[in-house]
């Protein structure tokens, strides 16, 4: 089989795959980069749920759960750390029409039968002492934690590295199709990577390769995410921040994620922009501005870098996993605000189908067809697929 992508979706599914006993080949010029390069790695199942996702809240909770274990197997697979921390998540309001929105937020929470504790605003800065006085109230969400997405990668293709996944270093150009069957991808040099199964798993550019049906094309777009890393000190008076912290700042989403390591991650904004990912002056002075407003001292902290990246986002805001209408084609794409927080889930369900035909009852919802009305291919199975072959 042959994955087209090696952000952590792919990675995670080659890993997976590879593991099933099937020979894996991942087609990407720079494997373990894309939106894991600039996304924070909030694992936040309860505090990102919004209004209409109600449906995309189940597999948020199973794939969180999962985490724990699956940071065990990585670490030991791969000889690395991710990063993954236990330290929950306080979302904060800055005033009276901030606390309201958050207010709702956390009937809806209760409404799904989700833990939070709704705190005052003494309480948060009894928690988070770096706040500011002007804080209003806020929600404790312990069970929200965080992994750091540029280590998962790496640990992710060390893992993949060890058991024996094979590397094309090279974009896909074009999906191969054979007598109504994907048969693999073709590279821009005119080289093809033939194999039985495809998994399309480009992040936002998901929808840009060519070669492929028009009813298979994932509705996949780019919605721009601008981000600030800053270095907090060592203090023998504590951290600098505990927790992750989220907040709603005169209407407008920030979050400030603090890494073990000393790294302050701040972001994000949300821009339907394109393809363009240029940082801006504007991007970076209002996300300073906000996480000013909520932690007055992180402007006497150094600025390390500033980045901006794009999330894949389909129409429900939802992934699209699984058999696609075209007999050998499977999509993992579309994991838009969620793509760190779904990688365990993902790569279980990935392993399953491409070992087995099967796709796993709880990623069923989230059929790449649901928008099309296409019956996906089914795929009997379960012998390993024969050895990915390039030829030219």
């Amino acid at each position: 089989m042959v994955v087209a992508g090696g952000g952590l979706i792919g990675l995670v599914t080659a890993w997976r795959a590879a593991q099933r006993g099937l020979t894996v080949a991942v087609v990407d010029p720079a494997p373990g980069g894309g939106a894991a390069r600039v996304a924070a790695g909030m694992l936040a199942a309860v505090t990102e749920l919004h209004y209409g996702e109600e449906a995309l809240l189940g597999l948020n909770l199973a794939s969180a759960a999962r985490y724990p274990d699956f940071t065990a197997e990585l670490e030991e697979a791969s000889g690395e750390e991710i990063g993954y921390r236990s330290c929950g998540t306080l979302a904060a309001a800055f005033d009276a029409d901030d606390r309201a929105a958050l207010r709702e937020l956390h009937t809806l929470q209760q409404r799904c039968g989700l833990d939070s504790q709704w705190l005052t605003g003494r309480e948060c800065r009894r928690l988070e002492p770096m706040l500011a006085p002007s804080v209003r109230g806020g929600l404790r969400v312990d069970g929200d934690h965080q992994a750091d997405p540029r280590r998962l990668a790496a640990a992710l293709l060390s893992a993949c590295e060890r058991s024996g996944v094979r590397f094309v270093r090279a974009s896909a150009a074009r999906l191969s199709v054979e007598a109504g069957r994907a048969t693999g991808v073709v590279l821009e040099d005119g080289t093809a990577v033939r194999a039985e199964q495809t998994v399309l798993s480009l992040g936002s550019y998901a929808a840009r390769l060519n070669g492929m049906p028009p009813e298979v094309v994932p509705p996949v777009r780019p919605v721009k995410g601008q981000v600030v890393r800053l270095r907090m000190p060592p203090s023998r008076y504590g951290p600098f921040l505990s927790r992750t912290v989220r907040a709603v700042v005169r209407g407008g989403h920030i979050y400030l994620v603090p890494r073990a390591t000393g790294e302050l991650v701040i972001g994000a904004t949300s821009e339907e922009m394109g393809w363009d990912t240029t940082v801006t002056a504007g991007g970076v002075y209002e996300l300073l501005r906000d996480a000013h407003e909520l932690v007055p001292g992180l402007t006497e902290l150094p600025l390390e870098e500033t980045c901006a990246g794009l999330r894949p986002a389909s129409p429900d805001n939802a992934p699209l996993l699984g058999p696609t209408a075209l007999p050998g084609l499977h999509l993992a794409a579309g994991h838009y605000r969620n793509g760190v927080l779904l990688t365990p889930v993902t790569g279980d369900a990935m392993g399953e189908l491409l070992a087995t035909g099967e796709v796993p009852e709880l990623v069923r919802p989230f059929s790449p067809t649901r928008f099309t009305g296409e019956q996906p291919h089914r795929t009997p199975g379960a012998a390993p697929a024969p050895t990915p072959t390039t030829s030219t």
